[in-house]
């Protein structure tokens, strides 16, 4: 594969010389071994990549977004397949005071908050493929009114935990709401700076996926199962959510009773008790190593939300202890099957492979930089690599369907060495021996090793 070939569909973006830059880093990248850095780059790359053109290429501008969307465009998308967008955000622990937009972040892998950068991507999922295309990544800067609101929040929030029994009580005895509390249009949505970047980022890849296909459904993991989420979601993407909800969500069925002559008509039901789900709420059961799983699916209604939620709770339950666990799903779309929603989220982890990837193979964790352009560009590139990556795999997974990024890197590796080695031959070697050397030059430390033909 060549891939400066892969790469002239970029010209529409880039400039002769970044995409010329652009060529000397990615063969490095596919090639080198250790942490990928400005200094390692260099000293893996070819003619024309010292470690002064690596500088300039870090600190040129570079639209990362439409250099993945063109590269994504004309060598991944497959027409006539379905397509979900999908949205995470992933921290990077950092050391000192000099990177740019340093903050404390939450890490689920540390499962607590540490001191690092933050970036947010906006990925697409081939539902039939089952793989996801990173095609815009930003990096999360918190302003000081951001944290001055988060920290106001979390105040209000540990007030009204210590006052809930005082006001509990109080309502009791009254009979009513605590004085002064009116009703709130849910369907209002409150633009905090977070909302406001999802919904910018999903906005960009969504015009430019529209322009392919149509796109239904936006999933994201359980920190955006919230009424603003899909509020904005639905009024402003025009998309139906998918999320998960905490385990603890307090849901009410439909009420289908009778309703009062005068008043308020009734809409909450009984609240749902995910210990004793009514039976006719059983789409789908089986039994695995001991292990019952129960899936249910519900029209329910939450007093968070202002909408009606297609809710799909999985009930696990060990036969032998008869303890059990349950995850809550939801989306905002009442026609969805259970299967599907199922399925939908389930994909929607494709995007953690992607980020695992870039911190793997192509130096998403590695990069030293400090200064805003060399960091987006550092974390631009490692996202494009991932897609780069899945194309030039495509020549592989034919012969061998487990061939994987490491047997990548070796068989471009491999190349590498027998080039130089080739390089101390007389220049009247045969240029047909020569390629046939190169080609078949086994490829050193890979996992699924390809079996070369003898050279003749």
């Amino acid at each position: 594969m060549d891939i400066i070939a892969l790469l002239q569909v970029l010209s529409q973006c880039l400039d002769p010389t970044t995409l010329r830059r652009l060529a000397v880093v990615v063969l490095a990248l596919v090639t080198m071994t250790g942490r990928v850095t400005m200094l390692g780059i260099s000293r893996w790359a070819e003619k024309g990549g010292s470690y002064r053109t690596i500088q300039r290429f870090f600190n040129t501008v570079i639209p990362w977004g439409m250099v993945m969307w063109l590269f994504f465009k004309t060598h991944l998308y497959q027409p006539g397949m379905e397509y979900l967008i999908a949205g995470d955000e992933s921290v990077v622990t950092k050391a000192g005071k000099l990177p740019y937009g340093l903050d404390r972040f939450f890490s689920s892998i540390f499962n607590k908050v540490v001191a690092g950068v933050s970036f947010f991507a906006v990925s697409v999922i081939n539902v039939e493929e089952r793989k996801s295309y990173p095609l815009l990544v930003e990096q999360v800067i918190r302003s000081d009114a951001e944290k001055a609101a988060t920290q106001e929040k979390k105040a209000k929030k540990a007030k009204k935990a210590k006052k809930k029994g005082k006001a509990s009580s109080k309502k009791g005895a009254n009979g009513g709401r605590p004085k002064g509390v009116t009703n709130k249009d849910k369907h209002q949505i409150e633009w905090t700076p977070e909302l406001i970047r999802v919904k910018t980022m999903a906005e960009t890849v969504l015009k430019r996926m529209n322009s392919l296909c149509f796109v239904r459904y936006f999933v994201l993991d359980g920190h955006f199962g919230n009424n603003n989420v899909m509020q904005m979601v639905r009024q402003s993407l025009s998309l139906h959510l998918i999320c998960k909800l905490r385990s603890d969500s307090a849901l009410y069925f439909v009420y289908d009773g009778p309703q009062k002559p005068r008043g308020r008509r009734r809409i909450y039901g009984d609240k749902v008790q995910y210990d004793r789900i009514p039976v006719r709420y059983l789409v789908q059961t089986g039994k695995c190593d001991g292990i019952r799983t129960d899936v249910y699916q519900i029209m329910a209604l939450s007093k968070s939300f202002a909408d009606t939620l297609n809710v799909v709770i999985i009930v696990k339950t060990n036969l032998l202890t008869q303890k059990w666990a349950h995850v809550v799903l939801f989306s905002s779309d009442l026609e969805l099957a259970y299967d599907k929603l199922i399925d939908f989220y389930h994909l929607r982890f494709q995007i953690e492979f992607n980020f695992r990837d870039a911190k793997q193979f192509w130096g998403f964790e590695d990069f030293m930089n400090v200064e805003p352009t060399p960091i987006a560009n550092a974390v631009g590139l490692s996202f494009f690599m991932v897609n780069l990556s899945q194309r030039l795999l495509v020549n592989f997974r034919p012969k061998d369907p487990a061939f994987s990024i490491l047997d990548l890197k070796a068989h471009f590796r491999a190349r590498r060495y027998a080039i130089e080695a080739l390089k101390l031959l007389p220049d009247l070697a045969d240029p047909i021996l020569i390629g046939q050397v190169i080609e078949n030059m086994p490829a050193l430390g890979s996992i699924h090793s390809q079996h070369s033909q003898p050279v003749t």
